[in-house]
């Protein structure tokens, strides 16, 4: 079991994270880690040296289609139904005030 988590050190991690902590919450939290920090020793304990590191549970397989190169709309025929077009694209309003 690990040592108890102290009201100091917590107040140090709330420092490094740039949190305020009143003193009640300082105890509540030192709590709460201490019973975290309890479970991931528990599960550091289980003994899984035969069994591999994997990164999921099932095997992940592509599920997206080949690329296929197929037919699409005249680039004119969608200009021209464009509510505004300058140089075969779409025109659209000026979001930034800077110079293109």
């Amino acid at each position: 079991m690990p040592e108890p988590i102290t009201r100091d050190e917590v107040a140090h991690l709330a420092r490094l994270a740039r949190l305020e902590c009143t003193d009640a919450e300082l105890d509540t939290f030192a709590g709460q880690l201490e019973v975290i920090l309890g479970s991931v020793a528990r599960v550091a304990e289980v003994v899984a040296d035969d069994i591999p590191p994997t990164s999921h549970s099932v095997p992940l397989t592509n599920v997206f289609r080949e690329d296929v190169v197929r037919p699409s709309l005249d680039r004119d025929e969608v200009l021209a139904a464009a509510p505004a077009a300058e140089d075969g694209r779409f025109e659209v309003p000026r979001m930034l005030d800077e110079a293109p």
